[in-house]
């Protein structure tokens, strides 16, 4: 039976699916085939009473201009015109997301987006996808992730193919948020009527305990993350280190009127949610986590995190998926207030995609799919975020699982290492490159707390305030 309360907390949002498939690769799985389609349309007809009625698709960089720049391959072109057309003909609104984290193998191959020059290709890209398609699309994504190709990639390597340079390559993050603010500007001038906005992973942290260094410790999470991408996007400034350095602007890449390209105005931002982390200072990591209980997942990313002045260890007597992601159906609302309560009216109208994953491997006691249980960690989840939404936070969109979006990234590096999984449980693991933590490509974080720090006193548990 659906939620009315709920049903009238969200009037006005619009409810979808996606998927990470590249239409312009091959036909477009439609919403009404597919038992995931069917499972998420259940799980939001039970708990809401409504039905999707957006379907965003990822368009293929790649299939569109696999031998250079201007070079369109006309089959893929020709499919994409189908994709549109079927969406349509189920009476949904098309969306389309235009960078899936890949690139084109030429593209890739002069640098990627350690290169500047990446961010114009994608812009004429973009205009190219806006004067083609722009009569038909409700609503435009330039990138399902801006943290993957760049920082996961290019800084950490921990996303495939791994070029993790660390400080090196943080060039990256400002040419993706270049790459978004130019896109955006390219797709207005081309007339497309969609709404344009793009992608943030929205990463949420619960500090360990009252302890001033664990609370700091969740800030640096919180720059080192959020913030990476936001300042610029909503500030018109990079990130700032509590000790007055901006770590991409330290490494020359930013250039006169980049920054002003970069604060373009979007009609939504999109917030990818997974889970949220427990956080400690690393003077605290041997007290949070003792060294016989350590789990070695934990160990492994956290010699990575250290460096940037923060750690994350498991929750406390806290249930957690198969996933190893914690149950804290607060947890998104939690997020989503701190985002608020950071950027205030700056914050474009919020899309919540990439929301669910975790919740499909709960079973019951037979082991069998329980759809009630996962019915009520939604319903729950929705009333936290529902009690935001009254204090005034635009929410204007919701994709619960987004289908297949990030699913390597899901399987391979978020259940491994966001939260714990006990050593027995797990499957052969991808290697964490932090042999360039080592050599010092980073600087540890000061310890001492800076005078005159505001710190958000938010714990584990706190609730959505």
């Amino acid at each position: 039976m659906s939620d009315g309360f709920l049903y009238d907390s969200y009037r006005g949002v619009h409810w979808g699916t996606a998927t990470a498939d590249a239409i312009a690769a091959a036909p477009l799985p439609l919403p009404d085939q597919g038992g995931h389609f069917r499972q998420w349309t259940d799980d939001i007809r039970h708990v809401l009473g409504v039905a999707p009625t957006t379907h965003r698709a990822v368009v293929g960089w790649p299939q569109l201009q696999p031998d250079g720049p201007g070079v369109w391959d006309r089959a893929a072109l020709d499919r994409c015109d189908r994709a549109l057309d079927s969406l349509l003909a189920l009476g949904l609104k098309p969306s389309l997301t235009l960078l899936h984290l890949s690139l084109p193998g030429w593209l890739d191959a002069s640098g990627g987006w350690l290169a500047r020059d990446t961010a114009n290709r994608f812009a004429e890209y973009a205009a190219e996808m806006g004067r083609r398609f722009g009569d038909r699309v409700d609503r435009w994504i330039t990138s399902t992730d801006l943290a993957s190709p760049t920082l996961a990639d290019h800084v950490a390597g921990m996303y495939p193919p791994g070029r993790g340079i660390g400080r090196a390559g943080l060039p990256a993050v400002h040419h993706i948020l270049l790459a978004n603010g130019l896109a955006t500007q390219a797709l207005r001038a081309t007339g497309a009527r969609g709404r344009i906005g793009t992608t943030v992973t929205l990463v949420g942290g619960y500090a360990a305990t009252d302890d001033p260094y664990d609370r700091l410790a969740v800030e640096r999470l919180e720059s080192w993350t959020n913030r990476m991408f936001l300042d610029p996007m909503l500030l018109g400034e990079h990130m700032v280190t509590e000790d007055d350095v901006s770590p991409v602007e330290a490494t020359g890449c930013v250039r006169p009127g980049d920054l002003d390209t970069i604060a373009t105005e979007q009609d939504l931002l999109g917030l990818s949610w997974y889970t949220p982390f427990r956080v400690t200072a690393p003077e605290n990591l041997p007290r949070a986590l003792p060294v016989m209980k350590c789990l070695s997942a934990l160990n492994e990313v956290n010699r990575l995190l250290v460096g940037l002045g923060f750690a994350v260890i498991p929750f406390d007597d806290v249930e957690t998926t198969a996933y190893g992601w914690p149950i804290l159906p607060e947890g998104l609302a939690d997020a989503v207030a701190a985002l608020h309560e950071l950027y205030g009216d700056l914050l474009p109208p919020l899309s919540v995609i990439d929301n669910g994953m975790g919740d499909l491997d709960l079973v019951d006691s037979t082991g069998r799919r329980d759809d009630g249980r996962r019915r009520a960690l939604l319903r729950a989840r929705l009333s936290w975020l529902a009690g935001v939404i009254e204090r005034g936070v635009d929410v204007c969109g919701y994709e619960y699982w987004s289908v297949l979006d990030n699913l390597q990234a899901k399987l391979r590096y978020t259940r491994l290492y966001a939260m714990g999984v006990p050593d027995h449980d797990l499957p052969p693991r991808p290697p964490m490159p932090a042999d360039w933590v080592r050599r010092g490509a980073f600087v540890p974080a000061p310890t001492g707390l800076p005078a005159g720090l505001h710190v958000v006193p938010r714990t584990q548990g706190a609730g959505a305030s």
